[in-house]
């Protein structure tokens, strides 16, 4: 009886901490995981392709990549922010280069949807996105 009460609090506090640590997207921001693949001749690396589909107004969390970030506009446009420099604008077949660790985000400035299209390119086994809460600016 004391085995399966044990077992039962370690199974709970396991699940209330991988729902404390769960990374929830900002309402509107839709980041779904196309493919993850690896990189011939290249062990400690892997690609993962993203389908993000950003409502007006909405933003991605403040993250970085454990290595480099390209990507495309397929629909709308949206404003990339690296942390440190002057926002830009991307349109649809606009591409960009983040590299590794900057902190940065993408805002969907317009009243209309936006789709995106993020290839990364990445150390293998680590996680691909690291969310940078406000507070550590």
């Amino acid at each position: 009886m004391v085995l399966a009460i044990a077992r039962s609090s370690f199974a709970f506090a396991t699940l209330l901490a991988t729902i404390s640590d769960a990374q929830v997207p900002p309402p509107g921001f839709v980041n779904k995981l196309m493919l993850v693949s690896p990189v011939s001749g290249d062990e400690a690396k892997e690609m993962a392709f993203n389908d993000i589909s950003m409502a007006p107004g909405s933003t991605s969390p403040r993250h970085t990549h454990p290595g480099d970030c390209y990507g495309a506009v397929i629909d709308g446009t949206v404003e990339l922010r690296i942390e440190g420099q002057e926002p830009s604008l991307f349109s649809a077949r606009q591409v960009w280069h983040v590299p590794r660790g900057l902190v940065h985000e993408f805002r969907n400035i317009r009243d209309t949807p936006a789709r995106l299209v993020n290839t990364l390119l990445v150390d293998k086994g680590k996680v691909r996105t690291q969310i940078v809460p406000a507070s550590q600016k």
